[in-house]
């Protein structure tokens, strides 16, 4: 059985489910932004569970510091990658290595996981991320460094972007020294 969370943040709400199994190593299934739709159960249930396990509620603890604009760092451990393909997880993992403030691009990330040919896979892999904002897919930009897609909305990604400290040009790129995963000059 799921059980669900929310923490309500400048977009709408973000919802964490997660396994009520007792002892289940990687208890999160998944991480819906406003703009996902949430599965009739979830709807259904009043309000949110009072006692989430320990990684749970850590993880809800952080998400909430995060978007309230605080530097946090996250870990994998909660999350069931297990619903993932080895591609997307290979995506999603060379994702969650960029730091706070770091972008890179679809390109660069392609290249770094061994596939320099599937810039257009990764941002596939990026866009049915489970666990958004935790895997932070937003880091993400096209090669010219505009945005590219999010599944929560271009202002939600720009604004995650611009709360990690990014800076944009007036033709909407991302202001950069260097891209993550770039090679070195």
């Amino acid at each position: 059985m799921l059980a669900y969370s929310s923490i309500p943040f400048q977009f709408g709400t973000l919802t964490v489910s997660w396994a009520t199994t007792v002892g289940e190593r990687a208890p999160v299934r998944r991480i819906y932004l406003p703009t996902d739709r949430l599965p009739h159960e979830a709807a259904a249930m009043p309000g949110d569970p009072a006692d989430p396990p320990e990684p749970v509620a850590d993880l809800l603890h952080r998400l909430e510091r995060y978007l309230a604009g605080h530097p946090v760092t996250f870990d994998l451990e909660p999350l069931d990658l297990s619903t993932c393909t080895p591609f997307q997880q290979r995506v999603l993992c060379a994702e969650f290595a960029i730091p706070r403030g770091e972008v890179t691009t679809y390109g660069l990330l392609a290249a770094q996981i061994g596939a320099p040919r599937a810039a257009r896979a990764v941002g596939t892999a990026l866009g049915s991320n489970p666990f958004p904002v935790v895997i932070p897919c937003h880091r993400a930009v096209h090669a010219d460094g505009t945005l590219g897609g999010f599944r929560g909305g271009l202002p939600m990604k720009r604004a995650l972007l611009e709360m990690e400290g990014i800076t944009f040009s007036a033709r909407g790129a991302v202001r950069v020294k260097r891209y993550w995963y770039a090679p070195s000059a």
